[in-house]
């Protein structure tokens, strides 16, 4: 064999030993990344539900969600919108149980809505009495750091709890004011040079709550 016809064998097998363990590594990745995206939903609906995760190990936060979390679709009559631009025909409630077999003691339901740059995405949490807000947690967004980005920061979403997003079987008129102007249990305070960021949450969470609504003062108070 001649010894051009000898490199230019070499050369393809190196290519083809290179494209399989690339395509390997690709699919070993895609797999690693679904894995980090499924744990950090689960992450933040258990931090919605009021529970402090930076003391928590990833197994522990798995063992919270695995233990204490359970969730349940509804078909909806027609399609809705939803803050991310897309149809949807179900939705699902997220349900915490303090014991296996005990009642529900707090609901969260996934929230989506435009900020100023991007789609803001996180989990509401609201105690048994279908009223008072238990926590809030966004896990996506691309914000402008140090403003709109703030919504991600403790001292933003710690003003949710004990709030009221529901009153009387409505949603309330929930208000995320200018910085310091949040008097009462129906509003907290937006961020400072984040305007539309802050506006777009109230839009939010007022838009979302309706939707889920029809879940809890329909189906629930039923039960």
């Amino acid at each position: 064999m001649r010894e051009d016809s000898k490199t230019i064998i070499f050369a393809l097998g190196i290519c083809l030993v290179c494209s399989v363990l690339l395509s390997g590594l690709a699919a070993g990745l895609k797999q690693i990344q679904t894995a980090n995206r499924e744990f950090d939903v689960k992450r933040n609906i258990v931090k919605a539900f009021g529970i402090d995760i930076g003391v928590l190990s990833k197994s522990e936060i798995e063992q919270k969600y695995s233990t204490h979390i359970s969730k349940d679709t509804m078909d909806l009559d027609t399609e809705i919108i939803f803050g991310d631009g897309k149809p949807y025909s179900q939705i699902n409630v997220f349900s915490w149980r303090d014991d296996v077999n005990a009642e529900p003691t707090k609901y969260a339901f996934p929230i989506a809505g435009k900020g100023l740059w991007s789609v803001l995405y996180g989990y509401l949490a609201i105690d048994a009495d279908i009223e008072t807000i238990v926590g809030i947690s966004f896990y996506a967004h691309k914000e402008t750091p140090g403003l709109g980005a703030e919504i991600e920061k403790a001292w933003f979403q710690d003003q949710f709890k004990d709030k009221k997003i529901y009153e009387n079987g409505k949603v309330a008129d929930f208000k995320v004011t200018k910085p310091g102007l949040a008097n009462n249990e129906y509003s907290v305070d937006g961020i400072s040079g984040s305007t539309i960021t802050s506006k777009g949450v109230e839009i939010l969470l007022k838009k979302d709550a309706e939707i889920y609504a029809k879940y809890f003062f329909n189906k629930l108070r039923k039960i």
